[in-house]
């Protein structure tokens, strides 16, 4: 498969066309990643991304690539559900920043990709829409939030999945599809034009099929950015704590596939530095709570959505419960404590280039075992601890396809780094997948 930077230039010489990338992401649609599809839009799209280029225009570095977008973003011409089943009123459908500069330049749009609904929750189920199958064992879970991005990328229907990460989002259905998923520091990116669910904790993510397409797309994305420069594998120092949360509830497998990336990248030159970010039991405090999460979805859906309360999914409708009569002071002193659980985080990395941390403790559970609303619960709240951390900490963090589990799904190792070092974090990681290789050569292929 090529990478984005070779269908880049491959596009601009007339060596690929953006007809025949649109035609190969449409017939790959066949594991139900998408919420809404419009083959026409789509050849339209691509034939505007071929006309442009074919007389030296050049719109951007994403002109007719194909990518998928998370049914929270607006996209014009698309219904925006939020994974409700019935299409959200029409201002939900205006495109923010990130979206606008994607299609400004001409890329192309393959689909919404189907999302939890309203985003809350970490699994990938959903009844109202349906639930994507994961390409490595279509009777399995794709990760959530954003359950439709992972999928596309694997299945070969998207180059380029833009998702979001409120708790782990982005990096879950990275972890459980083989593929790099990217969170960046919550207002690094404007979320302006995304159905909300935590006004302090969303962020907008990408999930790629390598890192160095991350880097790609994220240098586009965000050209305030300095150029992410190639950084040799020796001297890299991980931060490694196995005593800490991050590790226990392993699934059988979890722990051995990270286990041995890190001992190939030690021979590679990187240096294991023991390492406890002690700040994670605050932010296990906080989640086990609810943090703000439950209270600002209360409030949006109060404000603006309020006759879809009642529509809403148990698995979801419950974790909300009685969040409307949280009082004020409490809400304000999670706010308080996100931000100094931060500070400290921020300060005490600075003694390692990148956490490592297993992305996602559990292998993805069988859609059929969820059915058990008590099942559901206990692996919707592990898949999002490790990666729910990191966002309550107010880092950035990526996830790695780094191996495979006893079960045969992939398995993400996470590289957490301090606020707004996106840069550093890819450059590490690039270092990282040249080192271990890249999904096809360390999983296999679903």
């Amino acid at each position: 498969m090529h990478s984005l930077r070779a269908l880049h230039q491959q596009l601009r010489t007339g060596a690929v066309r953006a007809r025949d990338l649109a035609e190969g992401a449409l017939a790959a649609m066949t594991h139900d990643a998408y919420r809404a599809v419009d083959p026409d839009r789509v050849r339209a799209a691509a034939e505007a991304a071929d006309a442009a280029l074919s007389v030296g225009a050049d719109p951007g570095p994403l002109a007719g690539i194909p990518v998928s977008v998370k049914d929270l973003y607006g996209v014009p011409g698309y219904p925006t559900s939020a994974g409700t089943g019935v299409d959200l009123p029409e201002r939900f459908t205006v495109p923010g920043p990130l979206i606008r500069r994607a299609l400004d330049q001409l890329a192309v749009v393959t689909g919404k990709t189907h999302t939890v609904e309203f985003a809350f929750g970490g699994i990938g189920t959903n009844a109202h829409t349906g639930t994507p199958q994961n390409p490595w064992d279509r009777e399995r879970v794709p990760g959530g939030s954003s359950a439709g991005a992972g999928v596309s990328l694997a299945e070969g229907s998207a180059r380029l999945a833009f998702g979001t990460d409120t708790a782990g989002s982005v990096r879950i259905p990275a972890a459980w599809t083989g593929t790099v998923g990217l969170k960046t520091t919550a207002g690094r990116w404007s979320t302006q034009g995304i159905v909300p669910l935590s006004r302090t904790l969303d962020t907008a993510g990408i999930l790629t099929c390598t890192v160095d397409d991350a880097i790609f797309a994220f240098q586009d994305l965000d050209p305030r950015s300095p150029r992410i420069e190639d950084r040799s594998l020796p001297g890299i120092r991980m931060g490694v704590g196995r005593d800490d949360l991050f590790w226990t509830r392993l699934s059988p497998g979890v722990a051995e596939a990270v286990e041995a990336a890190i001992a190939d990248l030690q021979l590679g030159g990187a240096l294991e530095i023991p390492f406890t970010l002690s700040m994670v039991e605050g932010a296990q405090e906080l989640f086990g709570v609810g943090g703000p999460v439950a209270a600002e979805l209360y409030h949006f859906l109060s404000r603006q959505l309020p006759d879809r309360f009642e529509a809403l999914h148990p698995n979801v409708r419950s974790r909300i419960g009685d969040a409307g009569n949280l009082p004020t002071h409490e809400y304000l002193y999670r706010l308080d404590r996100i931000r100094e659980l931060g500070a400290e985080a921020n300060g005490a990395l600075a003694e390692v280039d990148v956490l490592i941390t297993p992305t996602v403790a559990n292998t993805p559970p069988t859609v059929a075992s969820l059915e058990d609303p008590d099942r559901y619960r206990e692996q919707n709240l592990l898949c999002l601890r490790n990666t729910a951390m990191v966002s309550y900490l107010g880092l950035c963090a990526l996830s790695l396809p780094v191996g495979t589990d006893r079960a045969g799904m992939p398995v993400g190792m996470q590289l957490v780094a301090r606020a707004h070092r996106e840069p550093e974090l890819l450059a590490v990681a690039r270092a990282f997948e040249r080192c271990l290789g890249q999904a096809p050569e360390r999983l296999g292929t679903p």
